[in-house]
């Protein structure tokens, strides 16, 4: 900076608000019907559908193409010249979708995805966030779609425990845990988001998430809980 006469008078700090993305998180039910559904009504739109392993990437793949939509995969299990052949169909709107593991996406920007689909639960809500933001980079509208399921989270417990590192053990417990409470509050995703990387907003009603725009319904179950816990208490 000497060298260059710079003076910094102060840094600028961007905001993690994607204003332009719509959350939504729904309970797993045969996603394959949901993700067809889901594609059904989006047409010829560009997305990535991220699956947690590599059989699971061939596997959506080969059913996607088998109910005629243009997919292709991508995971570090294929050579090298399939990868770069793939990657490069989806780039140049050759190919409408591309299913791949966490290996693609670092230093892609293609402005024009228009949803990002997680298949299977992500590893933590820094992965989440960096893999849901590859869609909508042109500043359009654009969708987010988790599926969420219960079993999702039981086989990501049953990988932590396989590590060696107490330490690493719970590091990962943690961040499973707060992606699993992402995906089950009813709070507004995007102020939950904010809030994870410690940027607080005002607005807990975006209108544009699931928790928003279809708020889930709820109901006093004082009364009820107190007879039940009563009756158990009797036997």
């Amino acid at each position: 900076t000497s060298a260059l006469a710079l003076k910094i008078e102060k840094p600028f700090i961007a905001s993690f608000d994607r204003h332009n993305l719509t959350y939504r998180v729904t309970e797993k039910n045969r996603s394959l019907n949901q993700i067809l559904a889901f594609l059904g009504d989006r047409p010829d739109q560009s997305g990535i559908i991220y699956c947690h392993s590599r059989k699971g990437v061939d596997r959506l793949s080969d059913q996607l193409v088998k109910n005629k939509i243009d997919a292709l995969p991508y995971h570090a299990g294929l050579d090298r010249e399939t990868r770069s052949k793939n990657q490069d169909a989806f780039i140049r709107d050759e190919c409408q979708i591309i299913c791949a593991t966490i290996a693609f996406g670092m230093g892609i920007d293609k402005p024009n995805v228009r949803f990002v689909i997680h298949q299977d639960l992500p590893k933590n809500v820094e992965s989440y966030y960096q893999e849901t933001g590859r869609a909508g980079r042109d500043g359009l509208p654009s969708d987010c779609l988790l599926l969420f399921s219960p079993g999702d989270a039981a086989k990501q417990h049953h990988f932590i425990d396989e590590k060696t590192s107490e330490t690493e053990k719970e590091v990962a417990r943690e961040q499973l845990r707060l992606i699993i409470h992402y995906a089950e509050n009813d709070d507004c995703r995007r102020a939950s988001l904010l809030e994870y990387f410690g940027e607080i907003t005002e607005t807990k009603n975006c209108q544009s998430c699931d928790n928003c725009l279809e708020p889930k319904e709820t109901f006093d179950g004082t009364i009820p809980a107190q007879k039940i816990l009563s009756c158990i208490f009797r036997i």
